[in-house]
């Protein structure tokens, strides 16, 4: 192997375990309200979860964009500008949290009846909710912190942070509920703990990365503020990275909202289908996103550095990595598929309504591999107009196909729709890759 797929490993691997233990903060919840005993607790958390879910992801721009610039500052040597961008995001995400808290009720009010809660578990949900709001600073300060080490080429830490993050939640919901009998507040409480312990974990390590790796000498912490806050360009910049993303992100959550939407429509058997099949995608993403983090530190220096060479073999190398994943994760399913279903669910009638619609299933590894890779390289360049754009011109298509097909072909028109998705994105990225960036 040589240096430039060790490299790539290096930044992959500690995200790929990052990726897989960020659900288990929800599911950790959801283990310990189940054996409670009551189903009212369940669907409480389910909800309150969903709620934080789709709050913070339409904010992962703080992550995206921190990560890009900083890779690039990176890159060219600018020691100063790496603290510079830490800092701004660090300002945005807590300051953004501070606004969630302060605007609680009227988030609490409006997602509650977004998410259609069920009455019974409507008060378990506000109490779920008015303790876990409290980590919004800490949650998006970390979105912000987890960028920013991508950037500086060292995704080890988050790792090592998320895998902290779920054994403080464990311990601490098991003591909370089963110890002093706290119910919900003992799962929210743990959840919020911890929140906290991996931010402040997360911001010590940036601390010493600072300090001690070198990024800047130890100088004042006000004087870097007053640097940053009167440095208009450079907010402008940030916003402007952040803000593609922002609507790109708006396109992916029409798609998958409309996705689950028309699978419910057609009854709880194709919608309990149409998610199962959906983790198939759900794991390939963990996997591919580790390799697109990569792809952003990696990318995002050698464009700082002005390394056309370098960042030419970088992308050729993520998508060998990415066809190798693509074709291990289809021979995977096609002959392991029904088996993993039957991991996730006992009920025989609703694996054997999914045969009919694996096929599609098996495909979304090859279809999706390239929009997955480019993203990574989009991000590090901070070439977020080419994302918007792909992803745009995805979700365009995505509803031309369904409504074409929806007549004829029922689910498999939803699934064809999605495939679409998928595709387009992936061509589209190429598309505007070779006409306005130098990587191929």
């Amino acid at each position: 192997m040589d240096n430039w797929n060790r490299e790539i490993l290096r930044l992959a691997i500690p995200s790929i375990i990052s990726n897989v233990t960020v659900p288990l903060l929800g599911l950790v919840d959801l283990a310990v309200v189940g054996h409670i005993g009551n189903e009212t607790y369940i669907s409480a958390i389910a909800v309150g979860s969903m709620i934080f879910n789709v709050m913070y992801w339409l904010l992962g721009f703080l992550r995206m964009g921190t990560s890009g610039m900083t890779s690039q500052a990176y890159g060219r040597k600018d020691r100063q500008e790496c603290l510079d961008i830490l800092i701004r995001t660090l300002m945005i995400g807590v300051g953004m949290g501070l606004l969630f808290i302060v605007a609680q009720r009227g988030i609490e009010w409006g997602m509650l009846r977004l998410m259609n809660t069920p009455a019974a578990s409507w008060r378990f949900v506000a109490t779920y909710f008015r303790i876990v709001i409290w980590g919004a600073p800490a949650m998006l300060g970390l979105y912000g912190l987890t960028g920013w080490f991508i950037g500086m080429q060292n995704t080890r830490t988050p790792m090592l942070v998320a895998v902290l993050q779920n054994i403080v939640n464990i311990l601490a919901s098991l003591f909370f509920v089963f110890v002093l009998g706290w119910g919900v507040s003992g799962v929210a409480t743990g959840t919020l703990l911890a929140q906290w312990v991996g931010f402040l974990v997360s911001l010590y390590a940036a601390y010493r990365q600072i300090t001690t790796v070198g990024v800047v000498e130890r100088e004042c912490l006000q004087e870097c503020v007053r640097r940053v806050l009167a440095m208009t360009g450079k907010w402008g910049e940030f916003f402007r990275v952040n803000k593609d993303i922002f609507l790109r992100t708006l396109c992916l959550v029409a798609v998958n909202f409309f996705f689950t939407s028309s699978g419910g429509k057609q009854g709880p058997m194709i919608l309990a289908v149409n998610t199962l099949l959906m983790t198939l995608f759900t794991l390939f993403s963990y996997i591919m996103d580790g390799f697109a983090y990569a792809g952003e530190a990696l990318s995002g220096k050698y464009y700082g550095a002005g390394d056309k060479v370098g960042l030419r073999i970088t992308v050729r190398r993520l998508f060998g990595f990415g066809i190798i994943m693509a074709l291990f994760f289809t021979l995977m399913y096609v002959f392991g598929g029904v088996g993993f279903l039957h991991l996730l669910t006992s009920d025989r009638t609703v694996v054997v309504a999914a045969h009919p619609y694996l096929f599609w299933a098996y495909l979304i590894p090859v279809v999706g591999m390239a929009a997955f890779v480019l993203d990574g390289v989009f991000i590090g360049l901070t070439a977020t107009r080419g994302m918007l754009f792909s992803t745009a011109m995805a979700m365009i298509t995505f509803f031309v196909v369904y409504y074409l097909l929806w007549s004829s072909y029922g689910n498999d028109a939803l699934w064809i729709a999605f495939l679409s998705f998928l595709g387009m994105r992936g061509i589209a990225s190429i598309l505007w890759a070779r006409r306005y960036l130098v990587i191929f």
